[in-house]
C-alpha cells in the first residue's frame, strides 16, 4: 500500500462539525457502549470529511479524536489506512474513476483521458474549484462498466462522450442524473427484458402450495395462477422446461408400517441417515431395518426421488447395512452410534 500523508498546510488550524451534523453524531455514538465509543471512529471521520468539503484535514481528525477520547495517532492511523478518506483538498464534485479490470476492458482508459483533458492531473482541482478526480479500485458495479463515482452517486455505462457531457454540466451548474447513462434500469438488459414478463409470475400464485414437500403428509397441491399467462412469445421456448416436482411414474413406493414409537428401530445406525432423514422416513411409514433391507431397485428410485437425493442410497450402501442390522449384526458405524461417537446422530442436524 502506498504511503498516504495528510496536507498540513491546506487544513488550517481549526475545524468544527456543522450544527446539523450533531444529531448524526449522537446517532452513531449511541450504537456503542460509552466505554467503547472509539468504535465510532470510522463513521465520525466520514461525517468530518463531509463537513470539511470532501476531505479530512488534520484539525478535523483531531476533533474526532477529542470527541472519542482517543490519542491523535490512533485516528491518524485509521484515516491514512482507508482510501475512502481523502487527505488533501478536492473539488466540489470529486470524480472517483474505477480502473479495475472489468471497467478497463470496457473503456476506463478512455474515461481517464477525458478526466485528464477536462480536469487535469489526478487530484488537481480546477480553477473554479468545482472538479477534481482520482483513479480508484473496484467500486462494485462491474455489470455497468465503465463507471465513476461522483461524490456519493454512481454514473454507469459511460462512454468518453457521456462522461465529457456530465463533467461539462457539473462545471456549469446544470442538473445531472446519476445511474446508467444508457436505456436500462440498474443492471437490467439494455432496452428492457423480453423474458419472464408474464404477470402471473409476480402476483404470488406461482409459489402457492398447501403442503411443503419432503415433510410427509402428501405432495403440494397445485394452485392455478390468478391470471392467465400471455400467449407464447418468440422469446419463450417451444417446449416446457423440466421442473423439480416429484414424478408419480418414478419407481414404486415401498412397504409401509404403522407401529408405535417404541417399536421403531434407530435408523440413525445406518450410515447416511441423520435425525432429519430418519424423521422423514418415519413420516413415510418406514421405521424398521427390515423394511429398508427389503427395498427393490424400484423402491430405491421412489425414495430417492421423494427425498431429493438421487444415487445416495446405493452410494452409502443403506440396503446392506439394513440387512446386517435387521439380522442383529452390528456394523462398524452402528457401534460408533451406540457408543455416542457420531455427533450427527445425537440430535438435530
Amino acid at each position: 500500500m502506498a504511503l498516504r500523508r495528510f496536507d498540513i498546510e491546506a487544513g488550517g488550524d481549526t475545524f468544527a462539525f456543522k450544527p446539523e451534523t450533531e444529531d448524526k453524531i449522537v446517532f452513531w455514538l449511541a450504537k456503542y457502549p460509552v466505554e467503547r465509543k472509539r468504535s465510532a471512529v470510522i463513521p465520525m471521520l466520514w461525517l468530518a470529511q463531509k463537513d470539511n468539503n470532501g476531505w479530512l484535514s488534520e484539525p478535523a481528525m483531531r476533533e474526532v479524536a477529542d470527541r472519542l477520547e482517543m490519542p491523535y495517532i490512533r485516528v491518524y492511523e485509521v484515516a491514512t489506512f482507508y482510501t475512502m478518506f481523502r487527505l488533501q483538498p478536492v473539488g466540489k464534485f470529486h470524480v472517483q474513476l474505477c480502473g479495475t479490470t472489468p471497467c478497463m476492458l470496457r473503456g476506463a482508459e478512455d474515461l481517464k483521458s477525458v478526466c485528464a483533458e477536462e480536469i487535469g492531473p489526478k487530484m488537481y482541482i480546477t480553477d473554479d474549484e468545482r472538479l477534481s478526480w482520482e483513479e480508484v479500485e473496484c467500486l462494485g458495479a462491474c455489470a455497468n462498466a465503465p463507471m465513476v463515482q461522483i461524490n456519493d452517486d454512481y454514473y454507469e455505462d459511460l462512454t468518453a462522450d457521456s462522461l465529457q457531457q456530465i463533467l461539462s454540466k457539473l462545471r456549469n451548474g446544470a442538473e445531472v442524473s446519476p445511474g446508467p447513462q444508457v436505456d436500462r434500469v440498474n443492471s437490467a438488459p439494455e432496452g428492457g427484458t423480453s423474458l419472464l414478463t408474464e404477470p402471473f409470475l409476480f402476483d404470488g400464485s406461482a409459489n402457492s402450495s398447501s403442503v411443503l414437500p419432503n415433510l410427509g403428509g402428501g405432495e403440494p397441491e397445485a394452485v392455478a395462477p390468478t391470471s392467465q399467462p400471455k400467449a407464447q412469445s418468440k422469446a419463450t421456448p417451444k417446449e416446457e422446461a423440466p421442473t423439480n416436482t416429484k414424478r408419480e411414474d418414478i419407481g414404486m413406493k415401498p412397504e409401509i408400517v404403522n407401529i408405535s414409537v417404541a417399536e421403531r428401530d434407530n435408523l440413525k445406525e445406518i450410515k447416511g441417515i441423520g435425525p432429519k432423514n430418519e424423521q422423514a422416513l418415519f413420516d413415510l411409514g418406514i421405521a424398521t431395518f427390515r423394511q429398508i433391507a427389503a427395498w427393490t431397485p424400484e423402491n430405491i428410485d421412489w425414495v430417492e426421488d421423494f427425498m431429493s437425493f438421487p444415487g445416495r442410497i446405493e452410494r452409502e450402501n443403506w440396503i446392506a447395512q439394513a440387512k446386517d442390522l435387521a439380522a442383529g449384526k452390528a456394523t462398524e458405524f452402528s457401534a460408533r452410534v451406540k457408543a455416542g461417537d457420531v455427533e450427527s446422530s445425537k440430535g438435530e442436524d
